[in-house]
């Protein structure tokens, strides 16, 4: 396979509207995890909730682990939270038949322990409904009113992309997952393969999505489109648009859908099918390579809606922008809608 899919999206409201300037300090990206379960007081393992600044999520849970003394298999969290940020999130400590340590005496100027309960069980990938997010954005170079204008549309959905991270520096995910459909007995360690295989279903499920953005139909339904539930998980599939399925896409209560590739149903049918073969095609060795490994195929939102998105100009050229994403969507894609973005250090 020596094909490179391309990682660039169509933005779904007009071409970015100026530039901007993000991560000029940690401060600049906070982001709050929103729990799926809290503490409630009693087991084994003790839930720590903590704001760290300009370290990485694993970071931490080796300091954790090395402070109470346990393997850092007994360490977990939630998801993975920005490096270059200020972030509050909970991780787990298995503690069975054992004390709390005084948290309270880690002395890094890194992270803090904000509270520690107890709980019956450990705190697992996957389990946050979402976070919010508090971005501070410098040297704004765009008209205020089509900001404004912008973000009234950002209100009503934007499109789920999977953000470049996912991908690696330059790609680079991309690159070792093509090594490795190419020579699936290699021997990987289960972290890095998981992260690769991720990074193509993500790849795929965004050239979908850019497909149907330059065809406009990224949150109107097709004839045969799976349809996600608001806030849940849940999929059901419609093989034809009648004016409930219509009504409901339109107030934000369903959302189209498309394709994390693997083994098993795909849910679509007609016109949505159509579309998803005809997008996929070219890929066709990858999807195989994917139900090589097993995985299985799953449905993803094309749109979601950022929950409670406010913003304010601050100065000139500097604005403040506060909203709340589910889990496995990303703030970046939200910022791409709006401007050519820039790190500090891009900007020089």
């Amino acid at each position: 396979m020596n094909k490179r899919i391309p990682l660039s999206l169509p933005r779904a409201y007009g071409d970015a509207l100026g530039s901007a300037t993000i991560r000029t300090a940690p401060e600049d990206f906070q982001v709050t995890e929103i729990p799926l379960v809290t503490p409630d007081g009693e087991g084994e393992h003790c839930w720590l909730y903590i704001r760290k600044r300009n370290s990485n999520t694993p970071w931490v849970a080796s300091q954790l682990a090395d402070f109470a003394g346990v393997s850092p298999r007994s360490v977990s969290y939630a998801g993975m939270k920005d490096r270059n940020a200020v972030t509050k999130q909970w991780f787990s400590v298995q503690l069975p038949g054992q004390a709390d340590p005084d948290w309270q005496a880690i002395d890094n100027d890194d992270f803090e322990v904000l509270e520690a309960k107890r709980h019956s069980r450990k705190l697992k990938t996957g389990a946050l409904r979402g976070n919010r997010f508090q971005l501070r954005l410098r040297g704004v170079v765009a008209g205020s009113a089509q900001i404004e204008a912008r973000l009234k549309n950002l209100q009503q959905g934007m499109p789920n992309s999977f953000g470049p991270q996912r991908f690696g520096r330059d790609g680079d995910n991309l690159v070792q997952a093509e090594r490795l459909l190419a020579r699936p007995k290699a021997r990987v360690s289960r972290n890095k393969r998981s992260i690769w295989l991720s990074a193509v279903r993500s790849a795929l499920f965004n050239r979908v999505l850019a497909t149907r953005i330059e065809a406009g139909n990224w949150n109107t339904p097709l004839a045969g489109d799976a349809f996600q539930l608001e806030g849940k998980s849940a999929v059901f599939s419609a093989p034809e648009v009648d004016d409930a399925i219509q009504a409901r896409a339109s107030c934000g209560d369903i959302h189209p859908t498309g394709p994390l590739c693997g083994s098993g149903d795909p849910m679509v049918s007609g016109a949505a099918a159509d579309l998803e073969q005809a997008t996929l095609e070219p890929y066709r060795d990858w999807i195989d390579g994917l139900d090589a490994f097993r995985m299985k195929h799953a449905r993803r939102a094309l749109r979601v809606i950022p929950g409670d998105l406010v913003w304010s100009q601050e100065a000139e050229k500097q604005w403040l922008l506060e909203f709340s994403l589910p889990a496995g969507s990303y703030a970046t894609s939200l910022l791409y809608e709006l401007f050519e973005v820039k790190t500090a250090d891009e900007s020089g």
